[in-house]
């Protein structure tokens, strides 16, 4: 199949990061199944600095993950029912992710179907919630390693070309500031299972 990303991939701006994880292939190697979906969509969050991301109002034990080293799993919840899965990024100490917000599923589907319990394929994992029941990832992933355990990601040499990759503002960070104008989250383009165009 494809190769399985380093460590190394992950200490890098998390800019970089989070275009060049487009094309890649999120897998989730479990009792013997396995699901796997193209990463189609991402969203940067860099520094207490950047008002959008959870670390802007300091280091606290909810947030204590972002500053774990890169390629750990920042997973948490929101509104309460949905969790969302990140990917720490750069260097120890500094909090820095990237948000996994929509993959094409490509392995796995009955289970994502089931999971998900819908058959829209372009619907299944279009959106960080959706992605995270899709894959069956909950609070357990927290702090865990993205690179060396059950999820993990892989290069498949499908990464799209740099007029194929779109620009745009973060989703649901309004309250962010001058930060919410950011152009930060990334997505192909003709893609059909990206949450928002």
């Amino acid at each position: 199949m494809g190769k399985k990303l380093p460590p190394s991939f992950f200490k890098r701006p998390t800019l970089r990061v989070a275009q060049e994880l487009l094309g890649t292939y999120l897998v989730m190697k479990r009792n013997g199944k396995t699901r796997a979906g193209k990463i189609v969509e991402t969203e940067a969050y860099v520094g207490e600095d950047d008002l959008a991301c959870h670390a802007s109002k300091g280091r606290t034990k909810r947030t204590e993950t972002l500053y774990a080293k890169a390629g750990t799993a920042y997973v948490y919840m929101i509104y309460g029912m949905y969790y969302c899965l990140n990917i720490v990024t750069e260097r120890k100490d500094f909090p820095s992710a990237v948000l996994i917000r929509a993959v094409e599923p490509a392995e796995g589907i009955e289970e994502m179907q089931r999971a998900r319990k819908t058959k829209t394929l372009h619907n299944l994992a279009s959106g960080p919630g959706k992605l995270c029941m899709a894959f069956g990832i909950g609070k357990a992933m927290n702090g865990k390693s993205i690179t060396a355990g059950a999820l993990y990601i892989e290069d498949r040499g499908e990464r799209p070309a740099a007029k194929d990759i779109a620009k745009a503002k973060r989703i649901g960070v309004d309250y962010a500031k001058h930060c919410k104008h950011y152009l930060w989250r990334f997505y192909i383009k003709s893609n059909d299972s990206v949450s928002r165009k």
